[in-house]
């Protein structure tokens, strides 16, 4: 049986704050009381919070596309794993693979592990996958995606304000043909830079035309393929196009260049997340920048909080973003 604050409440017939003050030594529980709290801990297993040495992070994985080559994550992680050294504490990276067949006993084990807080990057991660995870034994923060309605403590970047954001940059350079190439696995974070592409076509009273918008895998070889297909069978082309992330704006740019459109003179680009290859490529890739390492240690800090101190409320941490100004985007070519 898992085991946690509330089960113990219920067993115990105590409330959940007398049962999370007696297991962290706080004043205001007596003797008695805390010493019967104490041993029905100890008899189902449960480790407070305080007893947590090391960290563990864990990467959720669905289909694995969003993780392979790309520079973001291995960024993010070194940042959270440099934060983590920083306060004294070890990182144990586990990687959880949905479509493994022991997929639920690696998720129980995780679970009822007390030995480490958890710090989980759930960028792949859907509702349902992530609802086991509300009964974590330890303090846990989920990074790189958050829930409506599932009450998780959370840091995450901030994604629809800043791809409007880069649509209004286009507008305001003249482009009114503005074409999207989104990641074929639609993370939570795709969904929302979506969102911030319609809508800023929207507030300018601007088409959002399907016929601008294509289908791409998630790397760099893989989108250049895929849009040398597209382009091809010399299908009519936007003015502008923004990627739901770098490593498909990088690709779809190599495929323009190969078949002599010019970048940014024919056709304008913006990216997203501001990888180290964005910046020396030719032409300099506009982009969102992500603040990886602030992120990283901002979960970090999150979780030593929590550490520190259970019980506390539950917070979404956001970071926005900046766009980086470089040469993929021009004023387009007088028709």
């Amino acid at each position: 049986m898992k085991i946690n604050i509330k089960k113990l409440s219920e067993l115990s017939g105590f409330s959940a704050a007398t049962v999370s003050n007696a297991l962290n030594g706080k004043r205001g529980v007596n003797h008695e009381t805390a010493q019967q709290i104490l041993a029905l801990a100890r008899e189902y297993g449960y480790v407070p919070a305080s007893r947590i040495q090391s960290i563990r992070l864990v990467t959720y994985r669905d289909s694995g596309e969003v993780f392979s080559d790309a520079p973001f994550f291995s960024d993010l992680i070194e940042s959270i794993e440099n934060e983590s050294r920083r306060n004294g504490y070890e990182t144990k990276l586990v990687n959880l693979y949905r479509r493994e067949p022991d997929y639920e006993e690696q998720v129980e084990d995780l679970l009822s592990d007390t030995s480490s807080a958890i710090l989980l990057i759930g960028t792949e991660l859907n509702e349902a996958d992530a609802r086991p995870f509300l009964e974590a034994q330890v303090p846990l923060v989920l990074l790189d995606c958050a829930f409506e309605n599932l009450p998780f403590q959370c840091v995450l970047m901030e994604n629809e304000n800043a791809v409007a954001e880069a649509v209004r940059y286009l507008i305001a350079e003249g482009h009114t043909k503005i074409g999207y190439l989104y990641g074929s696995l639609r993370t939570r974070n795709f969904t929302c830079r979506a969102n911030g592409y319609r809508r800023a076509l929207l507030e300018q009273g601007l088409p959002i035309a399907d016929s601008f918008q294509f289908e791409m895998p998630v790397s760099i070889t893989g989108a250049y393929e895929a849009f040398g297909r597209i382009l091809d069978e010399g299908r009519e082309m936007p003015t502008a196009f923004f990627a739901d992330n770098d490593m498909i704006a990088l690709g779809a740019m190599q495929a323009l260049q190969k078949y002599k459109y010019r970048v940014p003179e024919d056709i304008s680009i913006i990216g997203f997340d501001d990888i180290a290859f964005s910046e020396v490529c030719a032409p300099g890739l506009t982009t969102i920048h992500v603040y990886k390492k602030e992120l990283g240690q901002a979960a970090v800090r999150r979780l030593l909080e929590l550490i520190r101190e259970p019980g506390q409320a539950r917070m979404r941490i956001q970071v926005y973003n900046k766009l980086m100004k470089r040469g993929s985007v021009a004023h387009p070519r007088a028709e």
